[in-house]
């Protein structure tokens, strides 16, 4: 059918929680890609499981293992793997919220899409707790016809394009568990640092003591003062000097690239 629907998420040991993130859309995708880039842990496994203990009769469940570092090539790749003409992509550790299920499922049941692409707002959460400011809440373009979108490739933060610029914004979200733990939080933001370095020196560009050591505080100031992430409380502290320690570490491993 025109309106199939495909869900399409990369994986990289994400057996803590994806499937919290899969039963959010496992009955009523017509088919889930799932790209696994070589996991370690149990992530495949528990897709494996989760299938046989939910009875969707229609859905087509796709596997792959493909080993690549730069996300848009990884999406591009996936991309290529979904056999119908709707996308829905989501990471392993992101779940749609019902009240954007039923916007979604409602949509698409329409015979005409006069749209060939739609922003979804995210909500980011740190420690189990929505945030509302300091740059986590946004919205990205997830939910497009495959044919029409371009892929922007990025080590860290890939971006689809539609040149057509067909594109409305829904008004339900999907909830992204980031934060879970101070621990993964701070694995996280590491080796985030080190793909950005990567990403900086590949496109040329340059460092200096300036950008080592003022560029974080400006980060923290920007995110937790000027972008108001205070109102969210002072428990997001640490998130924010997170963000200011991943800075610092891209512009200081540069030096050695």
């Amino acid at each position: 059918m025109e309106n199939n629907l495909s869900l399409l998420m990369i994986t990289k040991n994400g057996q803590d929680t994806i499937e919290k993130s899969l039963l959010s859309v496992i009955k009523w995708v017509d088919e889930i890609v799932i790209i696994d880039d070589c996991s370690t842990d149990n992530t495949i496994k528990k897709v494996k499981s989760l299938k046989l203990k939910v009875k969707s009769s229609n859905l087509k469940l796709k596997i792959f293992e493909n080993r690549e570092d730069d996300l848009g090539k990884q999406r591009m790749f996936g991309l290529q793997k979904c056999s119908n003409n709707w996308v829905l992509v989501l990471d392993s550790d992101e779940v749609v919220s019902e009240k954007l299920k039923r916007e979604i499922v409602t949509l698409l049941h329409c015979y005409i899409v006069k749209y060939e692409g739609f922003f979804i707002p995210f909500q980011n959460h740190y420690l189990g707790r929505g945030l509302k400011h300091g740059g986590e809440s946004y919205k990205k373009l997830v939910l497009f016809k495959k044919d029409k979108v371009i892929i922007k490739p990025g080590l860290v933060n890939e971006r689809f394009e539609m040149p057509s610029k067909k594109i409305e914004t829904l008004k339900n979200k999907i909830y992204h568990h980031s934060y879970r733990s101070i621990s993964q939080m701070y694995k996280k933001f590491t080796d985030y640092g080190v793909r950005n370095a990567k990403e900086k020196v590949r496109k040329g560009e340059s460092t200096s003591l300036k950008k080592i050591f003022l560029y974080p505080l400006h980060m923290f100031w920007a995110r937790f003062i000027k972008d108001k992430g205070y109102k969210d409380g002072l428990f997001r502290i640490p998130l924010d000097i997170g963000f200011a320690y991943m800075e610092f570490l891209s512009y200081f491993l540069m030096v050695f690239l």
